[in-house]
């Protein structure tokens, strides 16, 4: 991106150099905002360091799985909402009208099916991550191991790079920096956070920076309606908001005429109608029900109540962006319309670097225009919290994808220390990759990041939501199912992916002359087709071939879900009494190995909170220096001594009880129908 030609923009082609106005940087009092936005994040981060136990695989990973609703459900809106949302659909508002919100609305209700239908199977069977639980209902390692690596390819395509390029981009718009140098400073300061606090310290930020975002956007809000001239005048200047330089004879910078309709022309619309009920669902069932970053929040809460309760909050959250971020977005437009409709390619060019449109700077170029000192510093860090925000979360969950689904598969005798140093080396890892991408994002779907993503998200993710669905519900489904299902789905899948980059979409004054599967079948009616093919070959295969154990059944989907835990077996005191040390300890080393395989295809093995920092090995003292940079990154060992195998271990508390207090069970059911009536009515309303 040529960042030299990214002014804030005025209605008349700019220049090449970027303007200097007052209104297009940041005055003291803006950094004095941030400065103090930045320590009240980091006192949060420092203070949930604090509260756990980080050295522990069920400490940095799960939080300890102690969490209280309020900040699960945070957690869950902030991971969603990041700074890709932001800039996404507001540019989205500002192209195409509301169309895109039927992708917010669509899920409230998967983050509802996700604490009362899918979480319970995830909680009962006692996994860690999402290709673990593949791992237990399947049996062996090739389906784990093929969606571990998905995940992380996911991550990066649709998430990681997005998120990225959309903050770096409000950043170059309100400071004029380059937008390398944006992302280099942004992911150094999330890095670090990520690396040092674990999974409790990105939730507890995660809740402060929701209540930042919060205020920041609606106060956005009000500003962007009291300048436009409220409701009416967003209704009738939408339709009129045509840029002066267009192409003639063409529909370029045209609004359209179902701007204000989530349910659009079955044939010749952008979103089509049964697309956005069924397509959108699929992918959507994914990221809300089987995405490790999602549901590794919800399982971090203490009981299935506060998971429940995490996912209300969350889905009532969900109703904001359309006000505060959807809507001004298309106020943007009608108030900068030559700037953020521009049709012309040079102009665009001009105006924002991008010939293909310059939509996604619809919400940078209301923060710069309209917010006065101070709440320009305000926005600013909303826009970082939201970056923040997502990226440490999708940076906890990659790591912990990597790290146990990966790395223990080929390192299964791995020390809990060398688990904590690749977890957090991988981190940095993930960033590298994901700057590589940056200019492909940037140069697609037309400037419309949000579409982008979405996009995306149906080529590669149905195939994921079916094996889930019918790991989950049908017993029947077995390994040479899910994994050829999964394997054929995503193959059809990366095919239609590639077609698209390969013939990308032609703009509004360009004859489409693309093959018939990109020109006559929407990526959302793709969707459906993906996932039919998915099913029938999940169903074909699995009753073609053996049934699964009983192992790989039980605790494991819906029906057996309250099904009785097996014990562990014990070793009787009396003959552990009379074993020398010796034995005992080669006794453990054999029983830790045979425990390995047997958690391999062991179904009813539950998640057991355990200790173990116990596993550590034993080290010498060191200076203070190194002892405070290992506390800093949670890498605290035991002294020498502490590791005494003659002392029997503690017994292990199960923590996968799906046990629910009858009062907070009333309350948060009482809820959910509240929360479904309200998205019905939303949904019927602008339908």
């Amino acid at each position: 991106m040529e960042t030299t030609e990214g002014p804030v923009g005025t209605s008349m082609p700019p220049s090449p150099s970027p303007p200097t106005g007052g209104k297009a940087t940041l005055v003291t009092v803006d950094i004095v905002v941030l400065v103090i936005y930045f320590v009240l994040v980091l006192a949060v981060g420092f203070w949930s360091m604090l509260r756990t136990k980080r050295s522990t695989v069920d400490g940095y990973f799960l939080a300890g799985k102690n969490m209280t609703w309020w900040p699960v459900g945070a957690s869950l809106f902030a991971s969603n909402i990041g700074s890709g949302h932001f800039i996404g659909m507001a540019g989205s508002g500002a192209a195409a009208g509301i169309g895109a919100i039927a992708y917010e609305w669509n899920g409230m209700l998967m983050v509802l099916l996700l604490g009362w239908v899918f979480l319970p199977i995830y909680i009962s069977s006692g996994v860690t991550t999402m290709p673990e639980y593949l791992r237990r209902r399947f049996g062996g390692r090739r389906t784990q191991l093929f969606l571990a690596v998905l995940y992380l390819f996911i991550y990066i395509f649709t998430k990681i790079s997005v998120d990225m390029y959309a903050g770096a981009m409000f950043i170059q718009l309100a400071l004029q920096w380059n937008i390398y140098l944006a992302v280099v400073l942004l992911l150094s300061i999330t890095a670090l956070y990520t690396v040092t606090g674990g999974l409790a310290a990105v939730i507890y930020t995660d809740a402060a920076q929701t209540a930042i975002m919060l205020a920041g956007s609606l106060i956005l809000m009000g500003f962007s309606f009291a300048e436009v001239g409220g409701w009416n005048a967003l209704m009738e200047g939408y339709p009129n908001a045509i840029p002066s330089v267009r192409m003639p004879n063409s529909t370029c910078g045209i609004p359209r005429d179902d701007a204000f309709h989530i349910f659009r022309d079955p044939v010749n619309s952008d979103l089509p109608w049964p697309g956005t009920i069924i397509g959108m669902s699929i992918p959507s069932m994914w990221y809300w029900c089987s995405d490790q970053v999602i549901v590794q929040r919800s399982l971090s809460a203490k009981t299935l109540s506060h998971a429940k309760g995490g996912s209300l909050l969350a889905a009532y959250l969900k109703i904001v962006p359309f006000f505060a971020i959807m809507l001004p977005g298309m106020i943007s437009r009608i108030l900068y319309t030559d700037d953020v409709a521009c049709a012309d390619p040079e102009l665009c060019k001009q105006i924002c670097g991008n010939p293909v449109g310059c939509s996604d700077t619809a919400y940078a170029r209301l923060v710069m225009e309209l917010l006065p000192a101070g709440l320009r510093g305000l926005m600013m860090a909303v826009m970082i919290a939201a970056l923040m925000s997502s990226l440490t979360s999708i940076f906890n969950s990659s790591s912990t994808i990597f790290t146990m689904d990966l790395w223990k598969s080929f390192r299964s005798r791995a020390s809990e220390w060398e688990l904590m140093l690749v977890g957090r080396v991988f981190v940095l890892v993930l960033v590298v990759v994901s700057v590589l991408w940056i200019p492909i994002v940037q140069a697609s779907q037309g400037g419309q990041l949000f579409i982008y993503i979405q996009s995306i998200s149906t080529y590669l993710q149905p195939p994921v939501s079916i094996v889930f669905l019918m790991g989950c519900f049908w017993k029947r489904t077995n390994e040479k199912g899910a994994f050829w299902g999964l394997t054929l789905g995503l193959l059809v899948g990366c095919i239609r992916m590639l077609l698209d980059f390969i013939y990308p979409a032609p703009l509004c004054y360009e004859v489409d002359d693309r093959p018939g599967v990109l020109k006559y079948v929407h990526y959302l009616y793709f969707s459906v087709l993906l996932s039919f093919i998915t099913l029938v070959v999940v169903v074909v295969v699995s009753l073609a071939t053996e049934e699964p154990k009983p192992e790989q059944v039980s605790r494991l989907t819906w029906f057996t879900r309250f099904d009785p835990v097996e014990p562990k077996e014990q070793v009787p005191p009396v003959e552990q009494s009379t074993r020398t040390l010796e034995e005992i300890t080669i006794q453990t080393n054999e029983t830790d190995a045979k425990g390995r395989e047997l958690e391999d295809s062991n179904g009813k093995a539950c998640h057991h909170r355990k200790d173990s920092s116990a596993s550590l090995s034993s080290v010498r003292s060191r200076s203070r220096l190194i002892s405070a940079l290992y506390w800093l990154c949670g890498m605290e060992r035991r002294k020498e001594g502490d590791n005494d195998p003659v002392t029997p271990p503690a017994p292990d508390q199960p923590t996968c009880s799906l046990e629910e207090k009858p009062r907070l069970r009333t309350i948060v059911n009482v809820n959910l129908i509240i929360c479904l009536s309200v998205t019905a009515f939303i949904i019927g309303y602008w339908a």
